[in-house]
């Protein structure tokens, strides 16, 4: 398993939000499936548990403080001082910075961390981060404001990356790049191998709804200044202003009194809600400050996307299809679910459905026939918005066309993308078995085209009829059903998916009801074919 993530919340001056933007977004990415554990090492003024305070399983008994006395103790590693936060019943756990009563104060200062460290308590610190992000997807430490020995410890030897939160105003702005200059000289230093820090800037509480063109005038001057910080990560076509405005946490006056979860109220926020703001910090941290230039492109399906990594769908694909393409795509439906996709068709006819269907499935299957339905764009458009494009996110969209569709007359988004195709009169076994290997990833090995040559026959003796229209025709399925016979006993599946392909287009349907039946003894053959065709399978997937 990948270790976690030690991200440290720093700022160089209070009041600018640090432990609401920390509580919020470890709630986030708990909400989104990730195992968060919180870290107060802001012992002088320590505030976390105040966030949690309503959704804590208990009150701490113990926290950052104790670890310092554990180690005094002779501790190898860190005892269990975290306590569990109930959000929506997945994992996130706060280690407070202590015991908070009246010996508190005396307990904190008591601690000498540069004896501490002479001591060896570097090293007890390093098997304690790796616990921690043995444990645990992210660890998110809020650290103390200003220069100081804890300062030190959160900012250069525990984290794998610095968020650094800041006001629009000189005081802040002075020193928030050198203090990480600092931190990566303080970092140089350190005896463990910890590459140059990779920092997120956040310019916190603007308020740009009374004073929009001043507000406007500060966001510019402070990306001047924060620039350097984005130089090793952001994706070089992105502008620094542009990311800022993305990473702008606003101050809305309702959030200013006691300390309380936004993220928990504003479950759905709108774009100048302050969750919407801590929703993309939150991508941002989950994405380890990644695909940046999506972010910039479509910020929902940025979002969208770290929420859906870990997130369980009721189905893996949704199939779109008009009412002109019905028969095949409920053929491909079957086949699909003979390989253990959940599947089901999208009623995009209903607006009720067509709401819901974006959060249905994890990917969506557009039929095309001639052309794209009304129904089909609203519906692609809403799986887009969430969506990150079709090669970069972890949703995807698929376009399977029938064989009078001009892919030159689709609409540009579906223009870009790799198409599928039905054979004319052959059921989509093959279109199922692309499907599905896209879905899941299943390499191109050899025992996966052996399997997949196996279910195509399945599916085309399955799909012979009773009656063919000719004599001649006849003939051939016989012979085609001998050459099957021959091909499975010398274990020829390269023969026997050739030979699937014939036969398939041999049973092609013929309404009238006149024609040549099948005999007994071939039709006898072909059950028993794929009786033992259908046993293969099993042995090859259990």
């Amino acid at each position: 398993m990948t270790p976690g993530t030690v991200v440290t919340f720093y700022s160089y001056k209070g009041g600018v939000g640090r432990s609401f933007t920390l509580a919020n977004v470890a709630v986030l990415l708990a909400r989104w499936g990730y195992r968060v554990l919180t870290v107060d090492w802001d012992l002088e003024a320590p505030g976390l548990h105040h966030y949690f305070r309503s959704v804590m399983s208990e009150e701490p008994e113990g926290g950052v403080i104790d670890l310092a006395h554990d180690f005094l103790a002779g501790a190898e590693g860190p005892r269990p001082h975290a306590v569990r936060v109930d959000v929506e019943g997945n994992t996130l756990a706060l280690l407070a910075a202590g015991r908070v009563d009246g010996s508190y104060t005396e307990r904190m200062q008591r601690i000498d961390w540069e004896d501490l460290y002479r001591r060896g308590f570097a090293d007890f610190l390093e098997r304690c981060r790796e616990e921690w992000t043995e444990d645990y997807d992210f660890v998110l430490i809020d650290s103390r404001t200003g220069i100081s020995d804890i300062a030190g410890i959160c900012t250069a030897q525990l984290p794998d990356r610095l968020v650094v939160l800041f006001t629009a105003n000189e005081q802040n702005l002075k020193d928030v790049v050198d203090v990480v200059r600092r931190a990566d000289i303080a970092r140089d230093r350190l005896p463990y191998d910890r590459p140059r820090h990779l920092v997120l800037p956040i310019l916190s509480r603007l308020d740009t709804r009374v004073e929009y063109e001043r507000a406007e005038q500060w966001r510019g001057r402070c990306a001047e200044v924060v620039a350097p910080l984005f130089g090793n990560w952001l994706v070089k076509t992105v502008p620094e202003d542009l990311m800022l405005r993305h990473l702008t946490v606003p101050y809305i006056s309702y959030w200013s009194f006691g300390e309380q979860l936004s993220v928990l109220e504003e479950h759905v926020p709108s774009a100048d809600q302050v969750s919407f703001a801590l929703e993309t910090v939150a991508a941002v941290i989950a994405q380890q400050f990644d695909r940046t230039d999506l972010l910039a492109d479509n910020r929902d399906a940025y979002v969208a996307s770290a929420r859906d990594r870990h997130r369980d769908f009721a189905l893996d694909l949704l199939v779109s299809s008009p009412r002109s393409a019905l028969r095949i795509a409920d053929q491909l439906i079957e086949e699909l679910r003979a390989l253990d996709v959940r599947v089901e068709r999208s009623s995009s006819g209903d607006p009720e459905i067509l709401e819901q269907a974006s959060e249905l499935a994890e990917h969506l299957c557009l039929v095309v026939d001639g052309g794209l339905s009304r129904w089909q764009v609203t519906e692609v458009e809403r799986f887009l918005r969430h969506t990150i494009g079709p090669d970069g996110g972890q949703r995807r969209l698929f376009c399977v066309l029938t064989g009078d569709t001009d892919q030159r007359s689709l609409p540009g988004f579906l223009r870009n993308l790799r198409h599928l195709r039905f054979e004319p009169g052959v059921r989509p076994a093959g279109v199922a078995r692309e499907l599905h290997d896209l879905i899941t990833g299943t390499p191109a090995g050899e025992v996966d085209r052996d399997l997949e040559a196996l279910r195509n026959t399945a599916s085309a003796l399955r799909a012979v009829p009773d009656r063919v229209p000719s004599a001649g025709r006849l003939s051939l399925v016989e012979q085609t059903v001998r050459g099957m016979y021959a091909a499975l006993d010398n274990g020829d599946l390269a023969a026997l998916r050739d030979l699937s392909v014939d036969l398939d287009v041999l049973s092609k349907s013929h309404s009238n009801g006149t024609g040549f039946s099948l005999s007994p003894g071939l039709l006898t053959d072909v059950h028993t074919l794929l009786d033992r065709i259908d046993r293969r399978i099993d042995a090859s997937t259990n």
